[in-house]
């Protein structure tokens, strides 16, 4: 079992989805950003770690996707960077990214942040009511099979 498991087990996206379209010159002249925040105009994204658990195995897979905040929480993030946030109470966002393996679309998919200690990203959780298929496979974990299919998919 631990071989099925060998598969990269994070895939990350560099910036928002609607950032990373943006021309060289206008990232230069718009945005401000780093591995963790992003600022676009009035606009404010936290890079998150969305958590699929992986069946048979204690770990998970990791989408490194970014979530469109409020500036209030985007400004408690920030007061809390350095802090453990693990004792926060969920904060509301929506994913910024479009997840390949998934129909539809997951950009705006409204999510809750949980901050956590200053060495990990906070975590997202899809809403108890979310339907989709990546709700129900953040729930419920994916077999080996899934997540090589998911890699698949994401790197086409």
């Amino acid at each position: 079992m631990a071989e099925e498991f060998s598969l990269t087990r994070d895939w990350g996206f560099e910036l928002p989805d609607e950032v990373w379209a943006l021309t060289e010159a206008e990232l230069g002249e718009q945005v401000r950003y780093n591995d963790d925040l992003c600022q676009w105009g009035d606009r404010v994204f936290i890079r998150c770690i969305l958590p699929v658990p992986l069946k048979g195995a204690d770990d998970y897979f990791g989408w490194g996707a970014w979530s469109e905040v409020e500036p209030e929480v985007f400004e408690r993030y920030l007061e809390l960077y350095e802090e453990d946030g693990r004792e926060e109470p969920p904060v509301p966002g929506k994913l910024a990214n479009r997840l390949p393996p998934y129909p539809g679309t997951t950009l705006g998919t409204r999510v809750m942040i949980q901050f956590q200690t200053p060495d990990e990203r906070p975590t997202l959780n899809l809403l108890e009511g979310d339907k989709s298929r990546l709700a129900q496979e953040q729930r419920e974990g994916i077999d080996a099979a899934r997540h090589r299919e998911i890699l698949e998919i994401s790197e086409a």
